[in-house]
């Protein structure tokens, strides 16, 4: 009989070495259960345009002086996470392969190597969580399915963070780590504070969320900043659904991956930002989505959109190919580029 050591040992072994079960989810006790899941991914990518080319579209790029055509293969999104339960207590860890590849030593030359890179980690008893995961200001079920990592994450809330997360029903309150982008970094002395509160059902959700901070701008003063959202995915016909996000105010580093900055100079930012999304089922394993998202911001003038339509056939539970056609542009800088890409996806 194996014991509480052996049965730990051999379930990272399999996590591990990709064996072809979903969901490992190992007994240890009657008050213990470790759990070991992630998915592989692998993604053919072809970007053509005056954007430079990246794995995935984010919020900012770099702008080429003429039009240049790439074609690239990686996995780096792939990722493994291991959940550990003992009672009331859950500990949860998450690594991507998106780390300098740089320093480790990686190139498209030899060895194509890249670093581990956490994701999460955190640790939750019963109402309380802390550590590092999504910001509670984030609304994680509305953001679109695509093959293109997070789809239009110019428009979308998206940041991972340490916080201290207290939830009750459908209300949850944060203290979260501050950072004043295009300001004084590291010199933030006062924790960003969100609240949110969900609304559920089965027609889907609506969140609420709010956003306050004190910022530090590069000249040593201090500058109040106030933002709120509305996002959610809501049942429509059959399996489909419609996914959206509206963000505005002083939102900055919280919306758009980098699309806004929290400062402009000693002034904050305002944003605007809005996501949609419908994902539609042909079948009961084809599906595609359309997406849409673009941000508008006051001081630097920003517009920037990321449109995408793709089709994704399961072929297994767990495996999944998929096909993604879409455009990501910066219209402030007269730049955009068009993208293909073809993923493969596994999900243990």
């Amino acid at each position: 009989m194996l014991n509480k050591k052996n049965i730990i040992l051999s379930a990272c072994i399999l996590a591990m070495s990709g064996a072809a079960n979903a969901g490992y989810e190992y007994k240890i006790s009657d008050n213990d259960t470790i759990t070991f899941g992630g998915y592989i991914k692998a993604d053919v990518r072809y970007v053509d345009g005056n954007i430079a080319a990246t794995n995935y579209w984010y919020g900012s790029g770099t702008v080429l002086p003429e039009s240049k055509s790439n074609f690239g293969i990686a996995v780096n999104e792939t990722r493994f996470n291991t959940k550990y339960v003992h009672g009331d207590v859950t500990g949860f860890i998450e690594m991507d392969f998106y780390g300098d590849a740089v320093s480790g030593g990686g190139n498209e030359i030899i060895s194509n190597s890249s670093n581990p890179r956490l994701r999460h980690a955190f640790i939750k008893y019963k109402n309380i969580l802390v550590g590092q995961t999504w910001t509670t200001f984030q609304n994680t079920s509305s953001l679109a399915e695509a093959a293109d990592f997070g789809g239009p994450l110019v428009a979308s809330a998206f940041i991972r963070q340490g916080q201290v997360r207290y939830t009750i029903g459908g209300l949850q309150i944060a203290l979260e780590n501050p950072e004043s982008f295009g300001g004084q970094s590291g010199d933030d002395k006062v924790p960003d504070f969100i609240a949110k509160y969900t609304f559920k059902g089965d027609w889907g959700n609506i969140s609420v969320s709010g956003l306050a901070r004190q910022l530090q701008t590069t000249g040593g003063d201090s500058e109040s900043a106030f933002g709120y959202g509305i996002a959610g995915r809501l049942k429509t016909i059959g399996k489909d659904d419609f996914r959206f996000q509206l963000h505005a105010g002083n939102v900055g580093r919280y919306v758009g991956v980098a699309a806004a900055t929290d400062l402009v100079g000693e002034e904050v930012e305002e944003s605007t930002a809005i996501m949609v999304a419908y994902r539609h089922f042909w079948t009961d394993d084809i599906r595609s989505s359309v997406f849409y998202g673009n941000i508008t911001t006051d001081l630097s003038d920003r517009d920037r959109s990321h449109w995408g339509v793709n089709i994704f056939k399961n072929y297994t539970k767990e495996l999944s190919f998929g096909l993604e056609l879409g455009n990501f542009e910066m219209a402030e800088q007269d730049a955009d580029s068009d993208y293909v890409q073809l993923s493969t996806k596994y999900v243990f």
